[in-house]
């Protein structure tokens, strides 16, 4: 569930990129379950998904066989599972980065936005490890993230327009319908713009990360 900080830093950082603070808070509630950093080795992180597919595909010849070897890389996406804490997923990256610390960075979702490293250079980045601090730095880092590639992808007018179908789509992938991403969206924009209304904020959260 969102901090009362939290929608603040939402709705500032959709107030400046032009963007509904009701619809931003509802993509970004449904992408992280209303959890925006997590307690790891005593520093506040945030939350990732590490893409074992992803992995295989950056590594070649030795590298790629011992990441095969340990589970930490498969050709078929989703064969690498990602344990239900996010304490366990940082343990999962630290592992890959031992093999090959770019391929590992890339490899891995950051932020409430569930954006990818391998994105940094369409993103603006001059590198992945720029990329993973901008998402580690803080809240807005991870939002501006977020708002970067949902415009490098032309999803602006969809939001503005509320077509969550579309924006599902594009964001979550052609299997959107399975996990029901779009009508997510609706109930808790529904919900955050019935709060803006009312000068109240909303702050019941999904139940864990899309």
């Amino acid at each position: 569930m969102f901090s009362q900080q939290d929608i603040r830093d939402i709705r500032d950082e959709a107030q400046q990129a032009g963007i509904e603070p009701a619809v931003l808070l509802a993509v970004a509630e449904v992408e992280s379950g209303g959890v925006c950093l997590y307690r790891i080795n005593g520093r506040s992180e945030p939350p990732i998904r590490f893409e074992g597919h992803y992995f295989d595909q950056r590594l070649s010849g030795a590298q790629r066989q011992v990441a095969r070897s340990r589970g930490l890389a498969n050709p078929a996406a989703g064969a690498v599972r990602n344990p239900a804490s996010q304490a366990a997923r940082w343990q999962l990256l630290e592992a890959a980065i031992a093999i090959d610390r770019q391929a590992a960075l890339e490899s891995v979702s950051w932020g409430i936005g569930q954006v990818m490293g391998a994105h940094w250079k369409c993103l603006g980045h001059d590198s992945v490890e720029a990329l993973a601090a901008e998402a580690r730095a803080c809240l807005k880092g991870q939002l501006r993230l977020m708002i970067r590639f949902i415009g490098h992808n032309n999803l602006m007018p969809a939001l503005a327009q509320h077509d969550w179908k579309r924006f599902a789509r594009a964001y979550n992938g052609p299997k959107f319908t399975q996990n029901r991403y779009d009508a997510k969206l609706a109930l808790a924009w529904r919900r955050f713009a019935a709060a803006e209304s009312r000068g109240t904020t909303a702050t019941g959260g999904q139940s864990g990360p899309v």
